[in-house]
């Protein structure tokens, strides 16, 4: 009789196939501890979206950082509405970690939140690693945080939150701004005030007519306003996607590079569209939040 030959089982998949997205050298353990990974190695899938989204931020900001160091010795970066500080442990595990420069302050309101971070750090070691339970505004004077930010991140700072950091980048003369925005509702919200008279005024008014292209428009100039207002403050801008939008629709990286010494004439062009954009959307009240 002819022997039938067994199949051989399949050996379980590695965490490296399971997970393409995991980085030479990732810490596992804190991976684990941000509940990426479950206790036992295994792969979380509710937050797998998260870890693709951080590591490709991690692409763009890591040569900034490298930059940084290069050109004094040091670099300092401020995570503003920090949350769980997935960015400031992912960036320390896998830049600061293996230097003996460098320094990650996360800012969070949720004081919970920021001594969950300060435990965490703790625990691994992250010696470089602080956490100030203070809001963006208040940051701006914190005597925790040094005078010299070279880098100033935001990831999904909700509203009004992506504009106060962009103003303690401003403040510190940050090099660079890294900032993804969420929930955009301030110009919406002014754009729906004055729909009525805008309608009288300019047939531009139609394009935030129905309330569905109100808040998408409103979304859209919000962020134009702040790539002119860090053009106008001698910032060179770049605006990409963060990830696909088949993983998230809050999907818009911008870019900010501090150029030295700025150009007077770029800046200048910058302030001034940007207060014709706020005359032309009716958007003066406003002014104040945009200023250049």
């Amino acid at each position: 009789m002819r022997k039938t030959s067994q199949r051989q089982p399949r050996p379980a998949p590695t965490l490296q196939e399971q997970l393409p997205e995991l980085r030479a050298g990732q810490s596992i353990e804190l991976l684990k501890e941000l509940h990426i990974l479950t206790r036992d190695g295994r792969l979380n899938q509710d937050t797998r979206r998260k870890l693709k989204q951080v590591n490709h931020l991690l692409q763009f900001i890591e040569p900034l950082l490298q930059e940084a160091l290069d050109e004094r010795g040091d670099v300092t970066l401020a995570d503003h509405g920090a949350g769980k500080s997935y960015l400031g442990f992912m960036l320390y595990d896998l830049f600061f970690q293996g230097r003996a420069e460098g320094h990650v302050y996360g800012v969070e309101a949720r004081a919970e939140l920021v001594e969950r971070s300060r435990a965490l750090a703790g625990r691994l070691g992250f010696d470089r690693m602080a956490f100030l339970a203070t809001t963006v505004q208040q940051a701006m004077a914190h005597p925790d945080l040094p005078e010299r930010i070279d880098v100033v991140t935001a990831l999904h700072a909700c509203d009004t939150a992506t504009d106060d950091a962009i103003d303690f980048g401003l403040t510190r003369q940050a090099r660079f701004m890294v900032l993804v925005p969420c929930c955009q509702a301030e110009v919406a919200a002014s754009m729906r005030r004055h729909k009525a008279l805008n309608l009288s005024r300019t047939p531009l008014a139609e394009l935030w007519r129905h309330p569905l292209h109100t808040r998408e428009l409103g979304s859209q100039i919000t962020n134009v306003l702040r790539c002119l207002r860090l053009e106008a403050h001698g910032y060179e801008v770049t605006v990409t996607e963060l990830v696909g939008w088949e993983h998230s629709m809050k999907n818009e990286l911008i870019l900010a590079r501090r150029r030295e010494p700025p150009r007077p004439g770029t800046t200048a062009r910058a302030r001034e569209r940007l207060d014709q954009l706020l005359d032309e959307f009716g958007l003066r009240d406003l002014g104040n939040r945009f200023a250049a």
